[in-house]
């Protein structure tokens, strides 16, 4: 069983930048792809990014390409999204999740390993 926690959602505004984390309870985290997805009133869920377990492959939703960058932290357990020029179409929960086929092969399978999910609120 592996849990994860995200943290670090806000209210920022058009422009503003937000780093998200997303932590495991579990060093087992490091054979896991992790992916970042977001859910907007009204919409459906979408994946944003992910990362290999190895940390060496990411990749990215069209839509944040050039904003947001996926990193992983093998010894804190903790992947971090961080999120650059955001705009209101931002405004969403985004969710972590882990995939133990351990590699990045999109979005619409399912994921093994869900957290709660942290509100990012992009608003002047």
């Amino acid at each position: 069983q592996l849990q994860l926690v995200e943290s670090g959602g806000g209210l920022v505004q058009p422009g503003g930048s937000l780093r998200l984390s997303c932590a495991a309870s579990s060093f087992t985290f490091s054979y896991y792809a992790i992916g970042w997805f977001r859910q907007a009133p009204g919409k459906e869920r979408e994946g944003v990014s992910c990362i290999s377990a190895s940390g060496r492959s990411t990749n990215y939703v069209d839509s944040v390409k050039g904003r947001f960058t996926i990193s992983r932290d093998m010894a804190k357990k903790t992947v971090y999204l961080q999120m650059n020029s955001l705009n209101a179409e931002d405004t969403a929960v985004y969710y972590c999740a882990a995939d133990r086929d351990g590699v990045c092969s999109g979005y619409g399978h399912d994921f093994d390993y869900w957290g709660q999910g942290t509100q990012v609120t992009v608003s002047s």
